[in-house]
């Protein structure tokens, strides 16, 4: 650790961040390394991994001190030109390990063998030895050639003839599952190029152990290649061209061979994954699993639709009080109006009552005869003109006065309503010049289809009286200064 060195006078120590606290982290410790890690504490001792090594070896050449081998019977029988169809396991006295044998055990085989077999060892037994390659005692060389060669081993394990290529049926498989198929993956494990493979596990087993179980056979990487198999030998070919025709028909058998191979384990892949209780009971639980899912979502699908049925109904229902409340009361309104009206009505008839009473208790204010009829006309021509207002103040002027002001006011009023109706009758005739002008234009300019032909109606005719009335004649914006002229059933004013 480095330390901090010691303030001089005069300088300042400041800490800028804390240290951060340790934390502990569990670790899974794996691989070689560890392994020789252990080696060496359970031996209290300290040693690099190549002695660990250099010390297995030797453990093993203990081993191979005590190892049996069996004698075959038909070692003596064999034919050297025939060697590939031997045995070579068997002729060194290892068909018990096979393939498991190391290759100190193979070693110390091939010299077990050698020094009880050798032609010299037999001939000075007083034994018959064949002379040349075709004494036995050439198998023995030639399966210690074979098996120390790894390449040439690896040959021959692919095509050991002792191995079970056998797959079981359907029929067998559902019966037993985990009896049936748990030897045979364990026995094509042998062929994986990864070292460490899944076992088929039990019952109890998890999705993801058998999901990778499955995932691993499906993808199997095999290193088993059929080469031991050629049934030509290129060194044997007397020339390139021909020697080129053996190579390519030994690739073309190996990859046969290779993808029958392929397809063996993938029917015995496909065989257990059909036959698997696990594999039935996960889907069984994933069906089960979506069948819920499916039935959550239509219930919530639903209920998602229960909730806007009923925010709708209470949409149409807030709706619905609202136009009732709305109709109710335009109702009282109009209920309200048609009473004002009604009292209004009355009120103006008990005004026109009380006018024609005031009028006739007075004579009309008149002592002539035909002067009375004449007001008696104003008097009814006053109860039609006149509002409500004018009733009652015509009525307290004529109830508060004496005679002669009741007929002033009376004579007044009567004027007012005489001038009004006079000015009105301007304003009709007006109306009736310019649509007679109108009428004269249009026939003037020779044209069809004019005011003659389309005719005047009385929305027209009432338009035309407001706008004189709006205009008085003698103005400048009166309508009997301009000049109408009709376009295209309609008439402009320029």
């Amino acid at each position: 650790v480095k330390m901090l060195k010691e303030a001089l006078d005069g300088q300042l120590t400041a800490l800028y961040n804390a240290v951060a606290a340790s934390e502990q982290v569990q670790v899974e410790p794996v691989g070689r390394w560890f392994e020789a890690f252990l080696k060496r504490r359970t031996r209290n001792v300290s040693a690099s991994f190549q002695e660990l090594e250099e010390e297995e070896q030797l453990s093993e050449e203990e081993e191979d001190e005590e190892l049996q081998l069996e004698e075959y019977p038909m070692l003596k029988t064999l034919d050297p030109k025939d060697w590939k169809n031997q045995d070579h396991y068997a002729v060194l006295g290892l068909a018990h390990i096979r393939y498991k044998a190391t290759q100190k055990q193979i070693k110390a085989a091939h010299k077990a063998m050698v020094l009880k077999h050798h032609p010299d060892k037999r001939k000075a037994a007083g034994e018959q030895i064949v002379e040349g390659d075709n004494d036995y005692f050439t198998c023995i060389t030639k399966a210690m050639e074979m098996l120390s060669d790894p390449v040439k081993r690896r040959a021959f394990d692919s095509v050991d003839p002792t191995f079970d290529n056998m797959v079981p049926s359907k029929a067998e498989g559902k019966e037993n599952f985990f009896e049936v198929f748990a030897p045979v993956f364990e026995r094509n494990s042998r062929w994986s190029v990864q070292k460490h493979f899944p076992s088929l596990g039990a019952l109890d087993a998890s999705f993801e152990e058998v999901d990778h179980f499955y995932s691993f056979w499906y993808n199997f990487d095999s290193w088993r290649e059929f080469s031991y198999l050629d049934e030509e030998e290129k060194e044997k070919a007397e020339c390139r061209d021909e020697r080129r025709w053996i190579e390519k028909q030994n690739r073309a058998s190996r990859a046969q061979r290779k993808k029958e191979e392929m397809n063996r384990i993938r029917t015995l892949v496909d065989t257990a994954y059909n036959c698997d209780p696990r594999i039935k009971r996960f889907k069984e639980e994933e069906k089960a699993r979506k069948e819920s899912e499916k039935k959550a979502k239509a219930e919530a699908k639903k209920r998602e639709q229960e909730e806007k049925e009923r925010a709708r109904q209470a949409e149409e229902e807030a709706a619905r009080m609202r136009r009732e409340k709305e109709e109710e009361a335009a109702r009282q309104v109009a209920q309200q109006a048609k009473k004002e009206k009604e009292a209004q009505k009355k009120a103006i008839k008990k005004e026109r009552q009380k006018l024609r009473t005031t009028c006739k208790t007075h004579s009309y204010f008149t002592d002539n005869e035909a002067d009375g009829v004449r007001m008696m006309e104003e008097v009814e021509k006053l109860c039609d003109r006149l509002e409500l207002t004018s009733l009652q103040t015509l009525n307290e002027a004529l109830a508060s006065g004496n005679k002669e002001q009741s007929k002033a006011a009376l004579e007044k009023q009567v004027q007012e309503v005489n001038v009004q109706m006079q000015k009105e009758k301007e304003v009709e005739m007006q109306a009736q010049q310019v649509v007679r002008g109108a009428e004269y234009t249009s026939a003037g300019a020779g044209g069809g289809g004019g005011l003659n032909n389309r005719g005047w109606n009385e929305e027209d005719l009432q338009l035309l009286i407001k706008a004189v009335n709006l205009f008085p004649a003698g103005t400048n914006a009166s309508p009997l200064s301009r000049v109408v002229t009709f376009v295209s059933g309609t008439f402009k004013t320029t």
